[in-house]
């Protein structure tokens, strides 16, 4: 008897059921050893030994593997293929104490009978370079958590902490917050035309000047917008160019989980956390292939498979001679052997009972998903008949851009919005009918505040995280209450922007988004045995255990955490300070701690002003009122109306 061990009980059954009476397949129920939690549990004198100990809770679970691991001849570790995994097998190895002699490690990408015994064919060792790179990132981050959380307790407040990676992510989300709230508004204009052609009017938009391209921002006031429209009135309109074109519009590539956490926020609604919990399911019920990745690859036999299903589903004509192949952009990619795809390219999402094969909802929108995508890559390109016209107007020139999809291509099988625009019969030196010129007023608008979406997508730019990584970090900053999360989007609260603004200047490089990604490259080094972990943890922590001792003596906390106020104490009449506290700023009296007098700080809002001004849409009064990005016209009668406009201070 052979005793197989994987991470959930979900992959033991799955796996079971394509193995033999030979096998007996257990769950150790995810991570076995960790550090302790009560203690840094790392000798920083020694080599940064780490001092590992069973998980309580898994205690019951190490007592039964190894009574079964005595009963049999080999002991198959069959943990997850990424360095998390390989971890998880050696601390298996250690904690059930197993000889070498008696143990295989197997990896897989797909929880597949031809998998399974494919890999059971090539066991191999655990490979200590891919442990040596999980145990340094355990190691550095337990060195920065538990070093820096006693300093934030020490000079801002009890209970708050701070993390390697995460605290990168609340740099980002504060900065960008910072460019909102600094933005300035510009005004512009835009002047369209709208002609008639055959009972069918089209759109032109101003293009050029004397033949030079007019900027976006160029046209900044109503009077330059008329001014240009009064030369254009007597002009004649003629066609002077037509560009007819086919524009490929191509397939995106196979998911990996930064694009499959985005796509799913998008699409789906589902936030980072729960796309991975819902695509660890489907990957251990054997519907998806492994989900923790940034390779684009797809395994040859299933880049067969997928065009033997789309010649018999949707013809030659949307096949292709040669499957495509797609290479990795992220920087540092290497984690794992494929892109996200579905086991089986015949597993139709469409022909599945959603009831009887999925436990809900969500995992069949998340499988559509990955299945429509990796199908699709393997399609032909679909074709758009684009047509540009240019039409002459005096010195100026206007241009219309008609778009029709000639052949839908991988667009039948994943939707992308594309806007199809009819243009009437055109013919080169036509002298058009102007129906009307339309001037538009616009504004310049701020960055738009982080999605989980959107700071995944620049974290993986920068190469800071991992696939495994990403999920953890957002949930993290959002337990710890130093992001909040309001329709989708990611806002820094006033602790997190105390907490970035201390570590921006006090300890740079942990918030360094470059010295970040290069010890992603150092991890990475070690992972494939370029580097040895010991060092790459001595070269980090020596000059920033330094910087700490030093910040100890130089930081007060006053200076950090008190804002004198102009309110008396209600009960002592000593002056009122504003405060911080781990969930943000409130009053406290000065006398503390004699008087230990508290207030909720609630933030002071504007009054809205009345103006002589009237709603163009109701007619009822405009008020000056305070937004996000400042003052701004709205009218006294909302919500039932909602018109708004740029308020001009006067």
């Amino acid at each position: 008897m052979n005793l197989v061990i994987v991470e959930s009980p979900t992959k033991a059954k799955t796996i079971k059921q394509f193995l033999g009476k030979n096998y007996d397949v257990e769950s150790s129920f995810g991570h076995v050893r960790d550090l302790p939690e009560k203690e840094l549990g790392i000798d920083t004198e020694h080599d940064f030994k780490p001092k590992y100990i069973i998980i309580p809770k898994a205690k019951k679970r190490i007592a039964k593997l190894k009574k079964e691991a005595a009963k049999t001849n080999l002991v198959i570790l069959a943990t997850d293929e990424d360095r998390e995994g390989e971890a998880i097998a050696w601390h298996l190895a250690q904690a059930l104490e197993l000889d070498k002699s008696k143990v295989n490690r197997i990896a897989f990408h797909e929880i597949t009978k031809e998998a399974i015994e494919e890999a059971l064919k090539n066991p191999r060792d655990i490979d200590m370079y891919l442990v040596d790179a999980q145990q340094a990132r355990r190691i550095l981050d337990r060195l920065v958590g538990y070093k820096l959380s006693p300093f934030l307790w020490e000079k801002v407040a009890k209970g708050l902490s701070a993390g390697r990676v995460q605290s990168v992510a609340v740099r980002l989300i504060v900065e960008r917050q910072k460019e909102i709230d600094e933005f300035k508004l510009e005004e512009y204009w835009t002047i369209e035309a709208e002609f008639e052609k055959d009972a069918k009017s089209f759109i032109a938009k101003l293009a050029k000047k004397d033949e030079k391209t007019i900027p976006k921002l160029e046209i900044k006031t109503e009077q330059t917008a008329e001014e240009i429209i009064n030369t254009l009135k007597n002009a004649e309109y003629k066609i002077t160019e037509i560009q007819k074109k086919e524009v490929k519009k191509h397939p995106f590539a196979p998911f990996t989980t930064s694009t499959l956490q985005q796509e799913a926020s998008y699409r789906l609604g589902f936030s980072a956390k729960q796309t991975m919990l819902i695509a660890q399911k489907l990957y251990e019920t054997g519907f998806i292939t492994y989900h923790r990745t940034d390779s684009l690859n797809l395994a040859e036999i299933f880049l067969k498979q997928a065009q033997e299903f789309i010649i018999k589903n949707f013809g030659k004509d949307y096949a292709l001679d040669i499957p495509r192949q797609y290479k990795t952009k992220a920087k540092g990619a290497q984690e794992a052997h494929e892109a996200i795809r579905p086991t089986r390219p015949d597993f139709v999402p469409k022909n599945l009972d959603g009831q009887a094969t999925f436990k809900d909802d969500s995992q069949f929108k998340l499988y559509n998903l990955v299945w429509q995508r990796a199908i699709a890559s393997q399609m032909q390109p679909a074709t758009i008949d684009s047509t540009v016209v240019d039409i002459s107007a005096n010195n100026y020139l206007f241009r219309s851009i008609g778009a029709t999809i000639k052949f839908d291509g991988f667009l039948k099988v994943y939707p992308t919005k594309i806007n199809e625009t009819m243009l009437p019969e055109l013919e080169k030196d036509e002298i058009l009918k102007l129906i009307k010129i339309i001037p538009s007023q616009h504004f310049t608008k701020p960055p738009a505040p982080y999605s989980e979406a959107t700071l995944i997508k620049t974290l993986e730019e920068y190469g800071i995280g991992r696939p495994s990584t990403y999920a953890p970090i957002l949930s993290t900053i959002q337990e710890r209450n130093y992001i909040k999360k309001e329709n989708r989007r990611l806002y820094p609260t006033e602790i997190g922007i105390l907490i970035n603004n201390i570590l921006v200047k006090h300890f740079p490089e942990i918030v360094d988004i470059k010295f970040t990604a290069n010890m992603e490259n150092d991890l990475d080094k070690i992972a494939r045995g370029e580097a040895q972990w010991e060092p790459t943890i001595k070269n980090f922590y020596d000059p920033f255990n330094e910087n700490l001792q030093k910040k100890y003596k130089e930081v007060n906390k006053k200076e950090l955490t008190e804002e004198k106020t102009d309110k008396l104490c209600e009960k002592c009449g000593k002056p009122m300070l504003i405060k911080f506290s781990r969930f943000g700023k409130f009053l406290a009296c000065s006398g503390f701690p004699k008087c230990k007098n508290t207030l909720s700080l609630q933030k002071s809002i504007e009054p809205t002003e009345q103006t002589d001004k009237i709603c163009p849409e109701c007619k009822a009064q405009m008020k000056i009122r305070k937004g996000r990005y400042g003052k701004f016209l709205g009218c006294s009668s909302y919500p039932k109306c909602k018109y708004i406009e740029k308020y001009q201070e006067s």
